[in-house]
């Protein structure tokens, strides 16, 4: 009784119980009308029928096509109007118009560096194809003059983070899919609140999805109150739509334009591993110091001008860089949003897979792939690469763990190499490739994150933390149980199926 009351007594059940008394009267007037209105039956199917002969046509991964196509098939009456409702266009004519302002300002503020990638082609040809492919179709150019550090553990970007934000003197622009009051949240408030009555400014971007369990309802006003500066994505509201979909995903920390930081690190003491959720906690992060925060920046700002329908001149936000020491290799932050029809972040990894001469090192919390990733992580093995993936042995969500093991089997037998992190949850987003490319960032492995949700990480090539990453990988294999054939042969065909159903309808999850 007492959880009864606690759950309707939080904005989870003003969110949810209106969407889901909307779904039934919805289903109850369709029912209603199919059973005095042939011609309404009639036209529901018809109605089905062309919805799935546009998903035909489109321009959606073939994966998601057939994870609707299936149930309106089996549901005719009500299958069609519930893509209307959940899959069309996913951010809409209007609102993609909107934020296609996020776009023409990254593209007005940073300028290409076609100087940069003349350097690297003189390195290397295929880093300056991938270089450039995300210059040119992400608009985030490569930058040089900055150090990288590599952080292995949650507890040490925690570390770092409170370190550099004490530092802060003008700006500190903070950016997060998830927040929750312990003591990582409340150590960094703290901070926060100190350098806001400094009169340093002080920006935060949370997601309201990734906060619905964590934060209270007006939680941003009480930040506005401290004076924090505070913008809520896509704020949830209790009616039935595809912008449900579309989260932000991207974990941003931009101090005076010096220092950046982005990685799988959210603001919740699990990640820290303060409190236990499923078995240790591993993530990673990637500290920025040079000119490549200028990229995270830009990032942030155009997502904050955006919410706020602003116009701002990001450009007086750019620090100073001429002082900085001169580090070796290139680091290129980028983001990736929905907006478009351009796979920044697929692409980003197809490079890698596809271009690899020795090895390609990855740890996802979720292997949710499409036919062009399978493939072409087991091209690369068939091919001689070495090609390992590490991911958890205690999962976060069983439905999707179920989902990532179903596709263990073709992988083993074309030679990858897959490890599951045996003490608990490995929620790292990290390629290492060839001792020379990296990258870090917030990019699952799986459909949402390379298509529906707003997403960032930093593409580096030659690098010093290149090596930090690789050696972290290696060291984590320590504690993790390969996959091998042999395993394959205990599976019970039940297993099998429930993967295999769940498989279908993995681009929805």
């Amino acid at each position: 009784m007492n959880l009864i009351k606690k759950f309707f007594s939080h904005r989870v059940a003003f969110i949810f119980v209106p969407m889901i008394l909307q779904l039934a009267f919805l289903i109850s007037i369709i029912k209603r009308f199919n059973e005095y209105f042939v011609f309404f039956y009639g036209a529901s199917v018809l109605l089905s029928l062309v919805v799935v002969l546009w998903i035909i046509n489109n321009r959606d991964k073939p994966a998601y096509k057939i994870a609707w196509i299936i149930p309106i098939l089996l549901f005719p009456i009500f299958g069609g109007l519930f893509y209307l409702i959940f899959g069309g266009d996913k951010l809409g004519k209007n609102l993609k118009k909107k934020m296609k302002l996020v776009v023409d300002k990254t593209k007005e503020v940073l300028e290409p560096r076609d100087d940069i990638l003349e350097e690297i082609g003189l390195q290397d040809q295929c880093a300056l194809n991938q270089s450039r492919y995300i210059q040119n179709n992400g608009y985030y150019p490569p930058q040089c003059n900055t150090e990288t550090q590599y952080l292995p553990l949650g507890e040490v970007k925690f570390a770092k983070l409170l370190e550099e934000l004490s530092k802060a003197k003008r700006y500190i622009f903070l950016e997060y899919f998830i927040i929750e009051e312990g003591l990582m949240w409340n150590s960094i408030l703290e901070i926060l609140v100190e350098k806001a009555a400094q009169g340093v400014d002080v920006r935060l971007i949370y997601d309201d999805a990734g906060c619905l369990f964590t934060l209270p309802y007006g939680y941003n006003k009480k930040l506005e109150k401290m004076g924090i500066k505070c913008c809520i994505f896509n704020p949830l509201v209790p009616l039935l739509s595809p912008r449900l979909n579309n989260r932000n995903h991207r974990k941003i920390a931009v101090i005076d334009g010096c220092v950046g930081f982005t990685g799988g690190i959210n603001l919740a003491d699990e990640y820290i591993n303060k409190i236990e959720k499923y078995g240790h906690w591993k993530d990673t992060a990637i500290m920025l110091k040079g000119e490549a925060v200028w990229n995270m920046t830009v990032m942030f700002l155009t997502m904050w001008c955006y919410l706020r329908g602003t116009d701002e001149d990001i450009t007086k936000f750019k620090a100073d860089y001429s002082s900085n020491k001169i580090s070796p290799g290139y680091v290129q932050p980028f983001a990736d949003s929905p907006l478009d029809d351009e796979p920044v972040s697929e692409t980003v990894y197809l490079n890698l897979i596809n271009k690899a001469k020795s090895y390609v090192y990855i740890t996802t919390p979720y292997l949710v792939i499409d036919n062009e990733m399978e493939r072409a992580l087991s091209s690369a093995a068939k091919a001689g690469v070495d090609v390992r993936i590490i991911t958890p042995h205690i999962p976060d969500k069983w439905y999707v763990h179920e989902v990532t093991k179903s596709f263990y089997k073709n992988l083993v037998e074309s030679g990858v190499k897959i490890y599951e992190y045996i003490p608990g949850f490995i929620h790292a987003k990290t390629f290492v490739v060839d001792d020379v490319y990296g990258v870090v960032g917030t990019i699952n492995l799986d459909y949402r994150s390379l298509f529906t949700h707003f997403e960032c990480g930093v593409w580096m090539y030659k690098t010093s933390s290149v090596k930090e990453i690789k050696e972290d990988f290696l060291t984590t294999l320590d504690v993790c149980k390969e996959i091998l054939w042999e395993d394959f042969k205990n599976i019970k065909w039940y297993q099998t199926l429930t993967s295999s159903l769940l498989r279908i309808f993995s681009p929805l999850m």
